[in-house]
């Protein structure tokens, strides 16, 4: 099989793993938005989107060692349009016609992206010195995102998916170089990088955490853009990667890019408010939170008889 259809293969999968967990993490912010890490470390459900987002992230390195950043990197939108169906079904309600739209523009400007970037499987890593300079910039770029202020959950949610791309582009420095036999498996350049790709998808996954604590549309949208966009810098600047077709290629590339940032944001934009959850539909089990942590207070609800007077939930 080709190389470039293993590693496209493997991105759809990862992405729809990738979807499960971000809909597991929204659903504990959404529901827990002041827990801090110490207490997702103590929840089950945490563990249950770190499983998630771990085996989505072991596809993604595998996908890596076969399809160059550009091809596989644009398919982590397919993020999103997972999420889209997947969150829809928890909620127990149809997905709507700008959603619908959404995910069909997204598809085309991927296929464009796919079209003029595939190309042959990378051989081509960071140096040491290109590995920290990335890790470097990527990191200060971080903490100006994660400053406090305005607007924080898209601003965290830049962050997360900047951070997710560069270990991304660190991976498959890491994969290429561990497997291309030409020295030591454990050599200073695959060991360092490789501590410096634990750091950055830990980041991401925390940043991402804290950017889901306002909605799961707008931050995953921001994560699905920023994460290739960061990704396709690397690749092209510093990979040798190209893109296929000449100028044609690239203007092919950017109406495709136009296209699926705009279903994205039709996405982001179209998802309605959260709906309760019936936690034992099958699907809901699986990302649910523990029995009787669904929230941290319990619910107002209007006396029958009083109105303008408010009482805890009974159960």
């Amino acid at each position: 099989m080709n190389a470039v259809l293993i590693a496209v293969a493997l991105s759809l999968v990862s992405a729809v793993a990738y979807a499960a967990a971000a809909v597991a993490q929204e659903r504990l912010a959404s529901r827990s938005p002041g827990a801090g890490t110490l207490r997702l470390l103590g929840s089950s459900a945490w563990w249950w989107s770190v499983g998630l987002n771990a085996s989505a992230a072991l596809l993604h390195v595998v996908a890596l060692r076969y399809g160059p950043l550009t091809v596989v990197q644009p398919l982590g939108a397919l993020t999103l349009v997972a999420a889209v169906p997947m969150g829809a079904r928890i909620a127990g309600r149809r997905v709507s016609a700008a959603e619908w739209k959404g995910t069909a523009l997204t598809l085309l400007g991927l296929g464009a992206i796919l079209v003029t970037a595939s190309g042959p499987a990378p051989d081509d890593v960071l140096s040491v010195p290109e590995a920290l300079a990335v890790a470097g910039a990527t990191a200060a770029l971080i903490g100006v995102l994660s400053r406090p202020g305005a607007r924080p959950g898209l601003r965290h949610a830049s962050a997360s998916g900047l951070a997710s791309g560069v270990a991304s582009a660190l991976t498959q420095t890491v994969t290429v170089a561990a497997t291309d036999r030409s020295g030591p498996v454990l050599s200073v350049q695959v060991v360092g990088v490789a501590l410096l790709v634990a750091a950055f998808a830990a980041g991401g996954l925390l940043l991402s955490q804290t950017a889901y604590r306002g909605g799961l549309g707008g931050p995953l949208a921001m994560v699905t853009l920023a994460n290739p966009l960061a990704a396709a810098v690397i690749g092209l600047s510093l990979l040798g990667e190209r893109l296929q077709g000449g100028a044609a290629g690239v203007l092919l590339a950017l109406a495709g890019a136009g296209l699926a940032s705009w279903g994205v944001v039709l996405l982001s934009r179209a998802a309605p408010a959260a709906a309760p959850v019936d936690d034992d539909h099958p699907v809901a089990a699986v990302l649910a939170l523990e029995p009787g942590s669904a929230t941290a207070e319990p619910a107002l609800v209007p006396r029958p008889h009083d109105p303008g007077h408010l009482t805890p939930a009974t159960r």
